[in-house]
């Protein structure tokens, strides 16, 4: 089964084309890697996927249903998750609060203004697990502010899972991190079942080549090259991107 099916997919910022007819097909299951240098176009592909900027032409597809024009919020109803660059959580909540609210998305309860989330017994206990299956379970009530680059990143991912995603798309989940947080945050994304499809884009392919399964090379808006690992490392166009030979 095709997870995501991206057809001529187009998008200009004035004169500036940063997609330029991409073509993507994505199986269930499958762990993608999406390289390619600054200015290739890998974040703005993830945004067209989850709707928050729209295309001009071409289509997304999420498990063969047509999401191309449907409004982001609808887009994770349906099981699409995406982490940033920049990482977007609360700084100033404890990483708890940080949880439930991810879990909150899911529930009946993000309705109600009124309710109390200290008095969901339920959803607490639900977020205090989540982060002792990522190593935080320790630190669960310690402000997001005074925890690590690479702590800060395991929350992220672990908010994107509570959201039980059928795609998980991760903007550079090891960006900034040390060797051993990169050890970790790859040790996370190990334990995630292959009912998720993920996504990934990466700067560093030393880092994240061992994950994929398959390669996309982007360059200038473009897919320039695709492929299993060894095909894609020895195609000359990857070597002329990043080494220009």
């Amino acid at each position: 089964m095709t997870a995501l099916a991206i057809q001529q997919l187009d998008k200009s910022f004035g004169g500036l084309r940063v997609a330029r007819g991409i073509d993507l097909v994505v199986e269930a299951g499958e762990r993608r890697l999406i390289i390619g240098p600054n200015g290739a176009g890998k974040t703005t592909l993830f945004s067209l996927i989850t709707g928050e900027i729209a295309p001009d032409g071409g289509s997304v597809a999420l498990f063969d249903d047509d999401i191309t024009r449907m409004p982001a919020r609808r887009r994770a109803h349906l099981g699409l998750a995406r982490t940033y660059q920049i990482i977007t959580l609360f700084p100033k909540d404890t990483l708890l609060h940080n949880l439930l609210l991810s879990l909150l998305g899911l529930s009946r309860l993000r309705w109600n203004p009124c309710a109390r989330l200290a008095k969901q017994d339920a959803l607490q206990q639900e977020a205090r697990q989540r982060l002792a299956e990522i190593g935080l379970g320790h630190i669960a009530d310690r402000p997001l502010a005074q925890t690590s680059y690479g702590e800060r990143r395991r929350v992220e991912i672990a908010m994107a899972l509570a959201q039980k995603p059928r795609v998980l798309l991760l903007d550079e989940p090891f960006a900034g991190l040390s060797l051993e947080e990169r050890r970790e945050v790859r040790a996370l994304l190990a334990t995630v079942p292959r009912d998720v499809t993920i996504v990934m884009i990466e700067h560093d392919m030393d880092v994240a080549l061992d994950f994929a399964d398959r390669i996309t090379v982007m360059h200038l808006g473009e897919i320039v090259v695709e492929g299993a690992r060894a095909a894609v490392v020895a195609d000359p166009r990857t070597r002329e991107i990043y080494l220009g030979e």
